[in-house]
């Protein structure tokens, strides 16, 4: 079922599908709930799951950012209080939490400003430190690009890259789709969304003062949350659900959806 809410004079629409325990699903940069379609499919009769459109977008169109912000700069706790605001319609006051890339680092920032509402959590593809100097650099030159060329143009050229060799090699209609699904994006979403990414803090301490279940989903060819990245913060929480796919880049949840669904399954159900 599809659903929305009004949140900071904007509307944020979010599915609902499913029943059982709620389960909170968060897309990442330059994707949208739709991201989450083969995860939907094997655990909607399981689960509650809720799936937001991020304020910028799917349908969760913006058109004042300024507005929407309050005059002040797009910030990853500003989006988890979204999804604070979506789980209040939804009269929901404990939940499980699973952030893809960016939607790790909202992931991240609920679990620090809302850990009660908790009862598990997780990182797809996603890391807790903060960008380091290379890092900032990158996603600069990624805002100048989308300035002088575009949101559509930006996502055409980097898009491919978040995806492993394999799945490159056997998939590249299922790539190109994607990439045709998100020409609704606006170029003030995308910048928006790198000045979050850029200005967030470290978060490392999120895991380590963590008592509850946390999973952590990672590639192997993944170049945007490293592998050596991530193996060096999963085991900061007491208790740890660790999935390395091995022929995955970024895009896991499609390049080896059977065992990320199934490591998914065992988190959940434990």
């Amino acid at each position: 079922m599809q659903k929305q809410i009004n949140y900071h004079q904007l509307n944020i629409y979010y599915k609902v599908i499913g029943s059982g325990k709620p389960v909170v699903f968060v897309h990442g940069f330059g994707e949208d709930s739709e991201v989450w379609k083969y995860q939907v499919d094997f655990l909607k009769d399981k689960f509650q799951l809720i799936i937001p459109d991020l304020p910028g977008s799917g349908l969760s169109k913006v058109d004042n950012w300024q507005l929407a912000v309050g005059g002040n700069h797009l910030s990853v706790e500003w989006m988890a209080d979204g999804i604070k605001a979506v789980l209040d319609n939804e009269n929901i006051n404990y939940c499980t939490l699973i952030g893809h890339s960016m939607g790790g680092y909202i992931t991240l920032a609920f679990a620090e400003k809302y850990p009660g509402l908790l009862n598990k959590f997780g990182l797809f593809h996603s890391t807790a430190f903060a960008d380091g100097k290379e890092k900032i650099e990158t996603r600069r030159r990624g805002i100048d690009f989308i300035k002088q060329h575009g949101a559509y143009a930006f996502l055409k050229q980097s898009t491919p890259n978040l995806f492993g060799k394999k799945f490159t090699a056997e998939h590249k209609d299922s790539i190109d789709a994607l990439v045709e699904s998100n020409r609704q994006f606006k170029p003030d979403a995308l910048i928006h969304y790198y000045e979050a990414m850029i200005a967030r803090p470290d978060r490392t301490d999120v895991l380590k003062k963590s008592s509850i279940p946390f999973l952590h989903i990672m590639g192997a060819e993944d170049k945007a949350a490293p592998l050596s990245d991530c193996l060096e913060q999963c085991h900061l929480p007491s208790i740890s659900y660790v999935t390395i796919l091995e022929y995955s880049a970024h895009m896991g949840l499609w390049e080896e959806t059977e065992k990320a669904n199934k490591a998914l399954a065992i988190f959940l159900e434990g």
